[in-house]
């Protein structure tokens, strides 16, 4: 019958549908599969229960409305978090041309060790000793 139509993905695509007080679901097919009879009877089934217990609890069912604006911002919260600021020590050291070779060497020699992390620190402190030097001359 296939992933879409299995009997799972009917009911989970008819419960999107009783989101809405108004929603309807329609099924289109040249005949009943027995994925969709399973579905049909379970929809039925968990309709009655949800009918008679809003029936003893009072309840009048609603659609559920959410403010756009509301949505799309939880959306965009997510992609964003607070990252905590790192104080680096103040180098005692003049950065200049001779330290900066020095430290490619070094950084090198690390990589051939496959010492990577220690090569990737190296990597970092030549390239804020390079800004420096641009920066301070």
């Amino acid at each position: 019958e296939g992933f879409l139509r299995s009997e799972r993905s009917l009911i989970q695509t008819a419960g999107r549908a009783a989101r809405n007080v108004n929603g309807k679901v329609i099924l289109y097919a040249d005949r009943i599969t027995g994925s969709m009879k399973r579905a049909i009877e379970e929809t039925e089934r968990r309709r009655r229960i949800q009918m008679e217990y809003n029936r003893k609890m009072g309840i009048t069912p609603e659609t559920v409305k959410s403010n756009i604006k509301d949505i799309l911002s939880s959306i965009y919260e997510a992609d964003y978090w607070t990252v905590p600021a790192v104080e680096e020590p103040e180098e005692t050291y003049r950065a200049d041309e001779k330290e900066i070779e020095r430290l490619e060497r070094e950084m090198k020699e690390a990589a051939k060790e496959l010492d990577f992390e220690r090569a990737a620190l190296l990597r970092d402190k030549i390239k804020r000793l390079k800004e420096r030097l641009l920066v301070c001359g």
